[in-house]
């Protein structure tokens, strides 16, 4: 088998960084720019790489991520942008990278865990991992009475409003004991940045920051960022409208509401795999959207 030379840790690399930049935008559709021209890229992001006459031809990163588990703080590193330029692959690159980083991280963490989609549910567990389902959290509106609340909403861009967006981000608090993230800064400035760029509102009578969208009488709620603890029934109240029929939450709430449901998704999509020494992840639980990588 050909070797190509590991690289790592390259933000500050420029040839590297646009070359990791392309094959993202070949694999995913996604352009890192945006967010690393504007220093979102810190060291808790780590890009693992093989490199090819000055090209990256696969890539597994790592973030490192501050972790909250059933109360309980924990050291966690999360895999993601697992890719192999289209020329290169069924040469085992993957597996290489897989490698080098539970070599470096495993046992320096309380828990590994990835997001894989469904071309590749039978690769991680060679690795350790287990698959775990997710739940999805739901509010039928039409088994609760929301009061609506008319607010002062308003749509924040990074272009005018990044200054807020940055505060929030780095001060926001932690939404669920049952699991969520802490100090991801860097994460919820990439999805600002990239992902949902056009769905951030501002309450700004509660100081809070939602990003939503409401498609056919489903609100889709991705995350609710505040930096004082946040009444969700006034959130609610604060944005739902006449015609919302149902309301989704992605992430863990930490909250109970008559006609609040949590029905386990075997999503193939988005599956979760964890590496860990115990068991952590029981019951009813969603990782936070905006903390993937």
């Amino acid at each position: 088998m050909e070797k190509y030379e590991l690289v790592f840790d390259y933000r500050y690399d420029e040839r590297l960084k646009a070359s990791f930049n392309d094959l993202a935008i070949k694999t995913f559709g996604l352009d890192f720019r945006d967010w690393y021209n504007k220093g979102y890229w810190n060291d808790q992001y780590i890009p693992y790489s093989l490199v090819k006459e000055g090209k990256v031809i696969a890539n597994a990163s790592i973030s490192k991520m501050s972790l909250v588990i059933n109360g309980e703080r924990l050291n966690g590193i999360q895999i993601g942008t697992v890719m192999t330029d289209e020329n290169y692959r069924n040469q085992g690159l993957s597996k290489q990278l897989m490698r080098t980083i539970l070599k470096k991280y495993e046992d320096a963490c309380d828990v590994m865990y990835l997001f894989a989609n469904n071309t590749v549910l039978d690769f991680y567990p060679k690795f350790g991992f287990t698959r775990i389902h997710e739940s999805e959290f739901s509010l039928d509106l039409t088994k609760k009475t929301i009061q609506s609340n008319k607010a002062n909403i308003q749509r924040l861009t990074m272009e005018q409003d990044h200054a807020i967006l940055e505060n929030y981000a780095k001060n926001r608090q932690v939404n669920s004991s049952i699991v969520d993230v802490e100090q991801n800064e860097s994460l919820l400035m990439f999805y600002f940045t990239i992902v949902f760029h056009h769905a951030i509102y501002y309450l700004e009578d509660l100081e809070t920051i939602v990003l939503m969208e409401e498609d056919e009488g489903v609100l889709n709620i991705y995350d609710i960022i505040s930096i004082q603890p946040f009444d969700a029934e006034t959130v609610l109240a604060s944005i739902v409208k006449d015609t919302t029929k149902k309301v989704v939450f992605y992430f863990t709430p930490d909250f109970a509401m008559e006609g609040m449901t949590a029905t386990i998704m075997p999503n193939d999509d988005d599956t979760l795999f964890v590496l860990s020494k115990k068991p952590l992840l029981k019951g009813n639980f969603m990782f936070p959207l905006t903390s993937h990588c």
